[in-house]
């Protein structure tokens, strides 16, 4: 048995890279790494690597984590500019005892040394999105943060190990060196091999509070299966902070176990998500909440190609 399951229609086709070598018996470390790494090279995904969107003074910071459920080794960057495919920075990182997290000018620093790729992250396409935001806020007093879809993943290969990765822009036109969840051990994601993984998109100020991704592996591991454990986490987070300060932030969580099995919980109608497995080929589903309960529907092909069209759309600046 092997899976992978990650946020957002945006991880298809670089599951759709990963699964030959999840099929011919290959680690879900080079699943989990190839499959951000295709994220985070298309431009058009706005929030993710290549085309992220920048901070507040239009500098493109990315976050990057991995985890290795097996040894439980991690490594994580967060605000680091300038490079390509952090999700890679960040599992080179993995491989040592200390410092395993670094930010800002150490993690490029690091990464130069390494011989990582050098790249201007800030698009042209970018650059319109910015200054269209800031005319926007001017305009009809929009909120600036709009905008923050990390990919998450989350892998067990036929060996049985488990893997967790996460890569992401951040908070659209967040203050520099602002840092959320996606890098954050416990909270954007989390992996043990003698239980599942999961991780989590969202508003990460919030996310944080809940430490969801830790939450979800410890709830697999009392019995829960995947669904239930995301189901759980994510609705009781979204009522305590609604209890606690009146509102809850975007919560959305993915998840994996041991024996292949799958869940996904989100505290809003528009999450989506893509799954496949050995029994099951690259499926995305759109996902909304019915009671306590969450109602997985397969995407229609019509779906996948407006989604796509509506990112690669040509920009007007306004």
């Amino acid at each position: 048995m092997w899976g992978i399951i990650a946020t957002w229609r945006m991880a298809k086709e670089g599951i759709d890279k990963s699964v030959p070598i999840l099929e011919k018996g290959g680690t879900a470390a080079d699943a989990v790494e190839e499959a951000i790494k295709y994220v985070e090279d298309f431009p058009f995904y706005k929030s993710v690597g290549y085309g992220g969107l920048p901070n507040e003074e239009m500098e493109v910071e990315l976050d990057a984590a991995f985890m290795d459920g097996t040894s439980l080794n991690i490594g994580a960057v967060a605000a680091i500019k300038d490079f390509a495919n952090p999700i890679s920075i960040a599992r080179s990182l993995s491989k040592y005892t200390v410092n395993n997290m670094l930010v800002g000018s150490g993690a490029e620093k690091y990464a130069h040394k390494q011989g990582f790729e050098r790249k201007n992250m800030l698009t042209d396409r970018a650059k319109i999105h910015y200054r269209n935001r800031v005319k926007e806020r001017q305009e009809m007093d929009i909120s600036p943060y709009s905008g923050h879809d990390t990919v998450g993943m989350v892998s067990v290969d036929s060996s049985g190990h488990l893997v967790a990765g996460t890569s992401t822009s951040g908070l659209f036109m967040k203050k520099s060196g602002r840092v959320g969840d996606s890098p954050i051990i416990g909270s954007g994601l989390y992996a043990d091999s003698s239980i599942g993984a999961a991780s989590a998109t969202g508003l990460g100020e919030d996310l944080m509070k809940g430490v969801v991704s830790y939450e979800v592996v410890r709830l697999m591991g009392t019995g829960m299966s995947p669904q239930e454990a995301c189901e759980k986490v994510t609705f009781d987070l979204d009522k305590k902070l609604i209890e606690r300060r009146g509102q809850a932030g975007d919560i959305s969580i993915v998840a994996i176990n041991t024996d292949g099995d799958w869940g996904a919980a989100a505290n809003i109608d528009t999450f989506s998500f893509s799954v496949a497995t050995a029994t099951q080929k690259n499926t995305v589903y759109t996902t909304k909440r019915v009671g306590n309960k969450m109602v997985h529907e397969e995407a229609s092909q019509e779906w996948l190609e407006d989604y796509l069209t509506e990112r690669m759309k040509p920009l007007e600046e306004k």
